[in-house]
């Protein structure tokens, strides 16, 4: 399903730059993640420029296609691969995915017409009615412990590397619902990192995720819910705030969603949750 790929492009990259601390400066080497674009191509097609920290490249152009609703079924999904044919400035940086039976509205509605930046998943969207995909049918969740919930987070950054070397990225973690970690993946976007997680599970033809839990290290906004619901995700943990939004559509799909989430204390917006 995978085709060969080019050289490695690192997640991070050292700059130099001046500190101060009280008195005094000195100039320093730093770490900081790396932000350059992936261009993602549906068979020969261009469909979407994202800015995303280099890494699991494939699994974020097959997770991106699955959230949008382009591809429903891993059996649908032929060949992934890096674009060969290409500058050397641009290698690494172009995902061709193969597929059949990809839907031909869908792919049309996620199309970015503009470079969508890291901090925002929903850029050069052609109109907001695009955006309410159907999802399918949610099997509602069980009802879950508040201390289980509580203790994601902290499971979660135990589990990000290179946010403990840059402190630039956000974090999707997968987790069951007795808390066990599935599978983490950091990214300087919100957006990305969840598409990374889908298309990962995707790839290994394990879909729908049900009985999951998507743990958030930023907000959950109304994007990052709802590519959840695509998945058929029926949980999701934020350490930040929900949008009003999210909260919204958490409560139609039937989803538990919980925001401001630490050890201490949770909000829960939608679903059961029990102390």
């Amino acid at each position: 399903m995978s085709g060969p790929g080019p050289t490695r492009r690192e997640p991070v990259a050292a700059r130099v730059l001046q500190r101060f601390s009280g008195g005094s400066s000195e100039h320093r080497e730093d770490e900081l993640v790396v932000e350059e674009p992936l261009e993602i191509r549906l068979g020969d097609d261009p469909l979407a420029v994202l800015m995303r920290t280099p890494g699991h490249d494939m699994d974020l152009a097959v997770g991106f296609l699955f959230s949008e609703g382009v591809l429903r079924d891993p059996a649908q999904l032929l060949l992934v691969e890096y674009c060969a044919d290409i500058t050397d400035d641009a290698r690494g940086n172009i995902v061709r995915v193969r597929a059949e039976g990809a839907d031909p509205k869908a792919a049309e509605a996620a199309r970015r017409e503009v470079y969508a930046s890291s901090s925002c998943g929903l850029c050069g969207k052609t109109t907001l009615a695009t955006v309410r995909l159907l999802a399918p049918d949610l099997t509602p969740p069980p009802s879950l412990a508040a201390s289980l919930l509580r203790s994601l987070p902290a499971r979660l950054l135990e589990s990000q590397s290179l946010f403990a070397r840059t402190g630039g990225l956000h974090a999707a973690g997968l987790f069951d619902q007795q808390g066990n970690v599935e599978l983490v993946r950091e990214d300087i976007g919100r957006h990305n990192a969840v598409d990374k997680v889908l298309g990962a599970m995707a790839r290994d033809e394990v879909w729908p995720l049900s009985g999951r839990i998507l743990v958030l290290s930023g907000r959950a906004s109304f994007e990052m819910v709802q590519k959840a619901a695509m998945a058929g995700i029926g949980a999701v943990v934020s350490v930040s705030a929900p949008s009003s939004l999210a909260v919204d559509y958490a409560r139609e799909a039937g989803m538990t969603l919980a925001g401001f989430v630490r050890e201490d204390r949770l909000n829960v917006y939608s679903g059961e949750v029990v102390p």
